[in-house]
């Protein structure tokens, strides 16, 4: 039994770190791919006969949304399958199916096959969340934080690089054929898993007993504030994506010039997301020091502080600065939460763990732009004080709730 456990332990450091570079490599070419297109989907729509307005905002933001929601209900299920059959053999799937629609969608000749094959993709979507629990589970316990913060980094920095990159080529070479180039982007992805990560050894053979009970959510939900962690996680990603559908619009209320809005508005989601991705990466040096709570609440309250400045409207220097803050305090937060939680979960439990907090997320990442939407139609400003209020909530719930 010793000699056992010492040759998988001998196993998981000899791969661990070759195993976090595929997988954090490989997360960020597919989510550069998955945003070469998208963004500019509406003149896809253009292209295929849509002209009117309101039909484009239609077809546009089901398109869009219908993606994130049937993957946050899919999540937890795919998260079951990879706990029998393996992530890696899960991520494999997951990146094939985006090889082939974004493929197929470099063929489409009518709207309602965007619709249909973005819904498609949504059921074999969800290689982030399986994503985050293969490098949590290569690394060693003391690098776990570090391991999760590098994939979510890859997370945000890959969008962020996407839009800018399928702009030049969507002028150059066409938007039908910047849907195949993501298509490759996702070919190289899965070679990288393939190639590079090595599952063997990664996961002790299930107790006879434990095997006839697979990890389920009374399982998960009685794990150390899960249930809290779940509302976090949402309420982050709330505020969080609420800037989209508001920010240019608020920015020309604000005194902005028209002809410098596209370029502020582009350089503060820029700095926000480049914010949040050196958040993610310094929650691992934190948590060696400091307890989860110790990291979230100050986190928090920093990014609830950032909604309230942009809510007053300051000059664009300040933004710029605020933008920092607010990135970085999601970017600490969200890590952490998910540390803790794979912390206080078992190994054969952080899969499931990890797909319910990605519902949330998913969840919040399909609301959000909505709600802000309908809130913004009133009012900007209160889009961004709302944020702040939540954002404050949390950091005194979490204050209380955890020790």
């Amino acid at each position: 039994m010793t000699t056992s456990a010492s040759a998988s332990s001998e196993t998981v450091a000899l791969h661990w770190r070759r195993n976090q570079s595929a997988v954090t490599i490989a997360t960020f070419v597919g989510f550069t791919g998955f945003t070469l297109a998208m963004p500019f989907l509406p003149l896809y729509f253009q292209q295929l006969g849509v002209q009117d307005t309101g039909a484009l905002a239609i077809w546009s933001g089901v398109s869009l949304g219908i993606t994130p929601a049937i993957t946050a209900m899919m999540a937890p299920a795919w998260s079951r399958v990879a706990e029998r059959h393996g992530r890696k053999l899960m991520v494999e799937r997951s990146l094939i199916a985006f090889v082939v629609v974004m493929a197929l969608l470099a063929a489409v000749r009518a709207p309602w096959q965007v619709l249909a094959l973005r819904a498609l993709l949504g059921f074999f979507a969800g290689y982030g969340p399986i994503a985050i629990t293969m490098a949590a589970e290569s690394a060693p316990p003391e690098h776990m934080a570090m391991a999760i913060g590098w994939v979510q980094t890859a997370q945000r920095l890959g969008p962020t690089l996407g839009p800018v990159l399928g702009g030049v080529l969507a002028a150059y070479v066409g938007l039908r054929q910047t849907f195949l180039v993501a298509a490759v982007l996702y070919l190289g992805a899965l070679v990288l898993v393939f190639v590079g990560y090595r599952e063997e050894g990664l996961r002790a053979p299930a107790a006879p007993d434990r095997a006839a009970r697979p990890p389920t959510w009374t399982g998960v939900r009685a794990l150390p504030h899960f249930v809290l962690f779940l509302g976090v996680i949402f309420g982050l990603q709330l505020a969080d994506r609420s800037f989209g559908p508001v920010l240019p619009l608020y920015l020309g209320e604000i005194g902005t010039p028209p002809d410098h809005i596209a370029y502020v508005s582009g350089s503060l989601f820029t700095i926000t997301a480049g914010a949040a991705a050196l958040g993610h990466h310094l929650a691992g040096k934190l948590l060696k020091k400091w307890r989860p709570s110790q990291v979230v609440v100050p986190a928090v309250a920093a990014a609830s502080l950032g909604a309230v400045i942009f809510g007053f409207g300051p000059p664009t220097q300040v933004l710029v600065a605020t933008s920092v803050i607010f990135g970085l305090g999601i970017g600490l937060a969200t890590t952490t939460v998910y540390t803790a939680a794979g912390r206080s979960a078992s190994v054969s439990d952080r899969g499931v763990a990890f797909g319910y907090l990605t519902t949330a997320y998913l969840t919040a990442l399909a609301t959000s732009p909505v709600v802000a939407g309908l809130i913004g139609a009133h009012s900007m400003r209160a889009v961004f004080f709302l944020d702040a209020i939540g954002l404050a909530a949390i950091a005194v719930i979490v204050r209380r709730r955890v020790p």
